[in-house]
């Protein structure tokens, strides 16, 4: 573990400096957009010097580093307000929709991949097969409008829209939860079907052990190390902000606070969310291989040779 902590900090670097390179190759002046194009060359050339645009590359981006090394993430270009604090506030909202939208997807894709795995051929595998094939497809804009407009214009029984209680909760978390329910679906379907041609399986059965405990002891835990993988990638993600659906939904998250420095070419918010956004898949990252040592002995063992 400490020394996957300690490749967090090339890794930062690397990041940083990619972003950083890509924010600042980007067509159009950032001062002018700012100010706007009637602004005096005077105020332009002030404005400049204020956020030090007026350095060399390298210049400002060691400079960012130092303020970085300070805890300091900066300042909004729009707002002024500093950036770390506001990702700061606004994570304990992504959190929330996070873990709503997982509590939907891991226990529905799992229950949902086990069961087609046990029924193939029949009209029960066909059916998760197609539910899974269209949530996979849909892409998640349109799959958010339609559920607006069926649960809040029609039948009017959620908010579209906001931050607030569980029922502005609701239809985000099931937007965010649809397509990764279908891919956990897909993946615990091909493991679980993988696992059950086994010899070991095929021994377990010849000594009588009942199915049930053949499929939870045997089978399940070992097509768990993919299915962990598939939930860390999605639980990291949506950590890292949900852009299109906390943007639709207007739902104050990380998201939807990077789209709008996305928009407003806000360097300073830009850089902070993903800088965060890195730091936060290490830490799933770490996570995860900490459920692969306790799921597979192997990994175990082979942490234990190296």
């Amino acid at each position: 573990m400490l020394k996957r902590m300690a490749l967090l900090i090339p890794l930062l670097l690397g990041v940083t400096l990619f972003a950083f390179f890509l924010l600042k190759s980007l067509p159009g002046d950032i001062v002018t957009s700012l100010v706007g194009e009637r602004a005096s060359p005077e105020s332009i050339e002030r404005i400049r010097k204020e956020l030090g645009a007026d350095r060399g590359f390298f210049a400002q981006y060691t400079g960012y580093l130092k303020l970085l090394a300070t805890g300091d993430f900066g300042r909004s270009y729009y707002t002024s307000r500093e950036v770390l604090p506001d990702i700061a506030a606004k994570f304990p909202n992504t959190l929330k929709l996070a873990f709503a939208a997982m509590l939907v997807t891991v226990p529905s894709g799992i229950l949902l991949g086990v069961a087609a795995a046990y029924r193939r051929g029949g009209l029960l595998e066909k059916g998760i097969d197609a539910f899974s094939l269209a949530g996979v497809s849909v892409p998640v804009f349109w799959s958010a409008l339609m559920v607006m407009i069926v649960f809040s214009l029609k039948l009017k029984l959620l908010p579209p829209s906001g931050t607030g209680d569980l029922r502005f909760l609701v239809l985000p978390a099931t937007v965010l939860a649809i397509p990764a329910t279908a891919t956990l679906v897909r993946v615990t379907k091909a493991t679980v079907a993988d696992i059950m041609t086994m010899p070991f399986v095929n021994t377990a059965r010849a000594k009588g052990i009942p199915a049930k405990r053949i499929g939870a002891v045997h089978v399940l835990k070992n097509a768990l190390i993919p299915i962990v993988t598939i939930i860390g990638l999605d639980f990291g993600s949506y950590l890292n902000g949900a852009v299109v659906t906390e943007t639709i939904f207007g739902w104050d998250g990380i998201g939807r606070f990077t789209m709008e420095g996305i928009l407003k070419r806000d360097y300073p918010v830009i850089m902070g969310c993903i800088i965060a956004g890195t730091v936060i898949f290490v830490m799933i990252n770490l996570v995860t291989d900490i459920l692969y040592h306790y799921l597979d002995p192997r990994v175990r063992l082979d942490a234990r040779e190296r």
